[in-house]
């Protein structure tokens, strides 16, 4: 920064702020936005481990027998149960933008309903998903 005095000036005076994410609510639909490209990321690395699961499979008893506890484990579970709402919120949301792109549903208030509609939609199909299976375990 220049140390002249007219920039010194220039810099203490008190400036307008642009909205803030303090003072601004973001709509429904750029939070569904970002959380469609954060989905994305995450699927990706989710398939990492479904890639690790089948490398698993086709060496060793041993390392199928590993994965499946890691897997298996609490935390595993997690992880898995967030891989699978990854992957229902990322398919609702491609699903959304398919719609977007034959110019149906760009209206605001229709725009706002979908994205929710893509939120409560992941939320079900996920726990629906994880319900089936642990009653085809017969874990219930």
């Amino acid at each position: 920064m220049s140390k002249s005095p007219a920039t010194r000036a220039v810099a203490r005076r008190e400036r307008p702020l642009s909205p803030h994410l303090t003072v601004y609510r973001p709509p429904i639909t750029m939070t569904m936005s970002i959380i469609h490209r954060i989905t994305g990321g995450a699927l990706y690395f989710g398939t990492l481990l479904v890639a690790a699961w089948l490398i698993a499979a086709a060496s060793s008893q041993a390392a199928f027998d590993w994965v499946n506890w890691a897997f298996g484990s609490w935390l595993g579970r997690l992880v898995l149960f967030g891989y699978t709402w990854a992957l229902m919120h990322h398919m609702l949301g491609g699903l959304r933008h398919l719609i977007w792109d034959t110019g149906a549903g760009l209206e605001k208030h229709i725009a706002s309903r979908i994205a929710w509609a893509t939120l409560a939609g992941s939320i079900v199909l996920t726990l629906l998903i994880w319900i089936a299976g642990y009653a085809a375990r017969g874990a219930f």
